[in-house]
């Protein structure tokens, strides 16, 4: 009977160090400094600790999309794509990017550059 009981146990353990890791790789990172990014190269960067409130229209082949940054947060207000995700999306809070695939923009955290050592850069 005891021979049964370990795979319960190994699928118990697998689950609770998946939760974990997502937890922690989806936190909001340490920083404040956000990018706005088209085919990997940075449009906008912002600390958003220090940025004003305002919004921001970004055109891509003849689409706009919205940015709003308020209260120190940033989203995408709206968006000229088919299915609007990105605006669905809600306001940037984790690790985990805003993304409008169609009109090819992320906005994101910026990457702590500091923490990389000699070689990866």
């Amino acid at each position: 009977m005891k021979q049964k009981k370990w795979p319960f146990f190994l699928l118990v353990l697998l689950l609770a160090a998946g939760i974990l890791g997502s937890v922690l790789v989806l936190q909001r990172p340490d920083t404040s400094m956000v990018e706005v990014v088209r085919d990997g190269q940075v449009l906008y960067q912002f600390d958003l600790a220090q940025e004003a409130d305002r919004v921001l229209e970004i055109e891509y082949e003849g689409r706009v999309n919205t940015i709003e940054i308020k209260d120190h947060q940033i989203h995408m207000q709206a968006a000229e794509c088919p299915d609007n995700t990105c605006v669905h999306m809600g306001w940037l809070d984790s690790a985990a990017p805003i993304v409008c695939l169609p009109n090819h923009l992320v906005i994101q955290f910026a990457e702590n550059h500091e923490a990389l050592d000699g070689i990866a850069r």
